[in-house]
C-alpha cells in the first residue's frame, strides 16, 4: 500500500512556506484541545522560525505533555543479542561491509547474563535488538523466553520485552505474539524513497515497500501495539515528520490503533559509516526540539521515544517538549554490559542508569518503570481509548509512584532515596481521588517487602 504520497507532501510544505504568524497562532490554540492536527497544520508549525513562536511552540508543547503524561517518563534499557546484518545502511556501524568490528551473537546464557545486569540497574522493560540477519529469528524466540525467565539479586525479572528487530513474515508475527512481547518497532529510517534506495544499497532492507507495510502485517496478524520511526538527518526534517504523520494516520484509519509510540533518532558518529560521519540533512538542536514539539501536538496520544545518543541537557529539554520515554544506562553492543566494544552507534549520555534517575527527580520528573497495561490487557485498541482522550494517566500516575518506590527500595543510594520518597510525597497530591487510598497502601506495602503492585 502506498499511502505515503510525496508529491502530497511536498505541496504542503510548499503551500504553507509563508504562513501568517495568525495562522499558526490559531493551530497552537487548536492544538490544546488534545484532537491532534491534520499535515498542513502540522507543516505551518514546522515552517516557523520566529523565536517568539518557537517559544509559543514549546510551551503548548509542554502543556499537552503535562495534560497527557503528567511529569512521568518511562524507562527502559536496550539488549542487543546479535550485530550480524545482510544490509549495507551507510549509516549504520553494523552495516555487513565494516570489517572493523568483531562480529558476535550472544548465546542463551549471554543473553541470561546481560539481562541480569540491566535488572542490577533497576529496569524492568527491555528492548530487544538485533542486526537484521534472515538465519537468527530462532534465536530471537529464544531470547525472549530467557530474559523472562531471569531474576536478579532481588529477585525482580523484566516485565515487559519490547523488540526493535528486521520485519518478519506472517507465520512469524503469529509466533512473536506467542512469546508475549509488548510493542514491535520498525523504523523506516527515511520515508523519501530515492534517499532510501541511495542508504540502503543492499540487503533485506533495500525493500521500501516491504518495510512500509510492515505494521500492516504485523497489526493483521494480531499483535496489539507498534512503533515507528525515522532516522533524522537523512532527508529533510520536515518531509519525514509529516511522513510520519501519514504513516500514523494510516494506521488509526485501517485498524483503529494509531502508532503506541515514535521514536526520533539523530544520525550519530557510527564506525566506518560514511553517512553518519558526512550527515546529508544534519538536524540542528532547535530544529530537533521543534519537531519532537510538532510531534507531541499532532500525535498527543502516542509515546515518543528518545535514545541516549542526545546530550545530556537536551535530552532534559526534550523531557518537558514531549518525550515520555527514555533509554538509560545503554550499550549498543551485544555484550556491551559485560564488556566494552564497538556499538552500532556513538551515544552522548553515557551516564549511569542511576546517575539519570537521580538526575529526573531532582528536576521533578518522576521514573517510571510501569509495565501494568501490558500485563493487563490495555493494549492496542484499549489503550487507545484511554489515551486519545488522556484517560491513561488515572493508571499511569499511580504505576510510576508504585514504580519508583521498587527502585527506591532495591537499587537507590541514600540521596536518591530521600530525593525520591520527598517526590512520591508531592506527586500523590495529583493522583486521582478514587485511587488515592489504594495508592497509598501499596507503597506502604512496597515499603515493607512486598513487590509488583499495579493497576
Amino acid at each position: 500500500m502506498r499511502f505515503i504520497d510525496e508529491s502530497k507532501l511536498v505541496g504542503v510544505l510548499k503551500k504553507t512556506e509563508g504562513a501568517s504568524s495568525k495562522e499558526a497562532e490559531d493551530i497552537l490554540g487548536k492544538a490544546l484541545l488534545l484532537d491532534g492536527l491534520g499535515l498542513e497544520e502540522a507543516a505551518v508549525l514546522l515552517q516557523m522560525e520566529d523565536m517568539e513562536l518557537l517559544e509559543g511552540l514549546f510551551t503548548t508543547a509542554k502543556k499537552i505533555k503535562n495534560e497527557i503524561y503528567g511529569k512521568r517518563l518511562v524507562f527502559f534499557a536496550p539488549l542487543y543479542i546479535s550485530n550480524y546484518c545482510s544490509n549495507n545502511c551507510l549509516y549504520c556501524g553494523f552495516r555487513k561491509d565494516n570489517k572493523e568490528i568483531v562480529r558476535r551473537e550472544l548465546s542463551i546464557e549471554e543473553i541470561k547474563t546481560e539481562t541480569r545486569l540491566i535488572l542490577e540497574q533497576g529496569h524492568k522493560r527491555i528492548l530487544l535488538l538485533s542486526g537484521e540477519d534472515e538465519n537468527n529469528f530462532e534465536l530471537i524466540i529464544q531470547a525472549i523466553e530467557a530474559i523472562y525467565s531471569v531474576k536478579d539479586s532481588k529477585g525482580s525479572g523484566i516485565r515487559r520485552v519490547n523488540l526493535e528487530i528486521a520485519p518478519l513474515e506472517k507465520e512469524q508475527f503469529g509466533e512473536i505474539n506467542k512469546a508475549k512481547i509488548g510493542t514491535y518497532t520498525v523504523f523506516q529510517e527515511t520515508y523519501h524513497r530515492e534517499t532510501y534506495r541511495k542508504m540502503h544499497p543492499e540487503g533485506m532492507k533495500a525493500d521500501y515497500e516491504r518495510r512500509l507495510n510492515t505494521m500492516d502485517m504485523a497489526l493483521e496478524s494480531g499483535l496489539n501495539d507498534v512503533g515507528i520511526g525515522a532516522l533524522f538527518g537523512l532527508y529533510d526534517y520536515k518531509f519525514e515528520v509529516l511522513a510520519l504523520l501519514q504513516h500514523a494516520k494510516h494506521l488509526d484509519t485501517a485498524y483503529g490503533i494509531g502508532p503506541h509510540t515514535i521514536s526520533v533518532p539523530r544520525v550519530k558518529p557510527a564506525n566506518n559509516a560514511f553517512a553518519s560521519m558526512n550527515i546529508p540533512k544534519p538536524v540542528s538542536d532547535i530544529d530537533f526540539r521543534k519537531l519532537v514539539a510538532v510531534l507531541r501536538l499532532a500525535v498527543p496520544y502516542t509515546g515518543i521515544i528518545l535514545s541516549t545518543r542526545e546530550p545530556m541537557e537536551l535530552r532534559t529539554e526534550l523531557f518537558n517538549l514531549g518525550v515520555s520515554q527514555i533509554s538509560a544506562g545503554s550499550k549498543t553492543s551485544p555484550g556491551g554490559y559485560s564488556r566494552e566494544e564497538w556499538g552500532q552507534f556513538s551515544l552522548n549520555d553515557t551516564r549511569s542508569t542511576g546517575e539519570v534517575i537521580k538526575d529526573v527527580i531532582n528536576r521533578g520528573f518522576v521514573p517510571s518503570f510501569c509495565t501494568g497495561c501490558y500485563r493487563l490487557g490495555r493494549v492496542g485498541k484499549d489503550f487507545m481509548d484511554l489515551a486519545k482522550p488522556g484517560l491513561i494517566k488515572v493508571h499511569c500516575l499511580p504505576n510510576s509512584l508504585t514504580t519508583l518506590q521498587e527502585y527506591l527500595e532495591d537499587y537507590a543510594d541514600a540521596e536518591t532515596k530521600e530525593k525520591g520518597e520527598e517526590l512520591i510525597e508531592k506527586m500523590m497530591r495529583y493522583v486521582p481521588r478514587e485511587r488515592k487510598k489504594k495508592t497509598e497502601e501499596y507503597l506502604h506495602k512496597i515499603r515493607n517487602g512486598v513487590r509488583d503492585l499495579y493497576f
